[in-house]
């Protein structure tokens, strides 16, 4: 057989988009065109890949087996050409990193501090994002790299992965409420009737079923917010433990056990970059700096 690339692309945004009209508008061709590239497709591979019923199209059985082919093969032909054109560039004038909002200030300095002594004239931006917001800011390439919490994640073909570790998250709450001083052997019946104070990027990252303990609780989307409350007494919550705090909250926010809970929930963390030359070796940096970091077990 001797089928194109663009006829793959074509394969896989009618099946994507269940259009050829909105194929053609995502590839920037013509319906017409479209169409044909489709029909000579099928004589080439000498399958039906689509049944057309007026404006609607479906994908056959025999579509639905191949679009997953054509899928991988495009991703990494786009790959190829992503790591092709990289080879012919110098250095990054500047770099977007990309993290959840449970990222530890402290470790992202300590990122940055890192690439100011390697590459003092790069400029880097840090941004708060969500996965798919990473996901699609890597692929048009405004976004360098990403730390991402990749529970419950599937492999994303165009996109380079690097595990980076387990992420701890301990339980926390004020100085004065009621379950600091709590035995562990009753602190879960509390935590289920007490204020739950939940990081809205566990549940962007679909972590509900695992992080959401309380039937009152509420959600927070910045860090240092939920400290605040957590110094104020207000309730408890589930934070990562290499959590950056000042003295003051040292002071105030203490963590706590339960039995049923043992002692932490883990989370798995990676880094996600575009396939790139000029991205390899801030990539060793984040990835040392990840495996030499200090890991608390605690504020208290």
């Amino acid at each position: 057989m001797n089928f194109s690339l663009e006829q793959l692309r074509a394969f896989v945004a009618v099946y994507e988009q269940r259009s050829f009209s909105k194929a053609a508008v995502k590839l920037d061709k013509h319906r017409t065109t479209i169409g044909q590239v489709i029909t000579n497709l099928e004589d080439e591979v000498a399958v039906a890949l689509f049944n057309r019923v007026g404006r609607s199209v479906e994908a056959t059985e025999d579509g639905e087996l191949l679009y997953r082919y054509a899928k991988i093969t495009v991703q990494q032909a786009l790959t190829f050409d992503k790591v092709a054109l990289s080879l012919s560039f110098g250095g990054l004038e500047s770099i977007t990193i990309a993290y959840g909002s449970f990222m530890s200030p402290g470790l992202l300095t300590d990122i940055r501090l890192k690439l100011l002594e390697e590459f003092p004239n790069m400029k880097v931006h840090y941004v708060v994002r969500t996965k798919p917001e990473i996901k699609k800011g890597i692929e048009d390439g405004s976004i360098h790299l990403a730390i991402v919490n990749v529970y419950n994640s599937k492999v994303v073909n165009s996109i380079d992965f690097t595990f980076l570790k387990n992420l701890d998250f301990y339980l926390y709450t004020g100085k004065d409420h009621p379950l600091a001083t709590a035995p562990k052997n009753k602190t879960m019946s509390m935590m289920k009737s007490s204020k739950q104070l939940i990081l809205k990027a566990m549940l962007d990252d679909d972590m509900a079923q695992k992080v959401i303990l309380s039937s009152d609780h509420e959600i927070i989307d910045q860090m240092t917010l939920i400290l605040k409350l957590l110094e104020a007494n207000v309730g408890w919550a589930l934070l990562p433990s290499l959590v950056t705090i000042s003295p003051s909250y040292q002071e105030k926010v203490v963590t706590f056990k339960s039995e049923q809970l043992l002692d932490h929930v883990s989370v798995p963390i990676a880094l996600w970059a575009p396939y790139s030359k000029q991205i390899a070796p801030i990539k060793e940096i984040v990835s040392n700096i990840f495996a030499e970091y200090p890991y608390p077990k605690g504020l208290d």
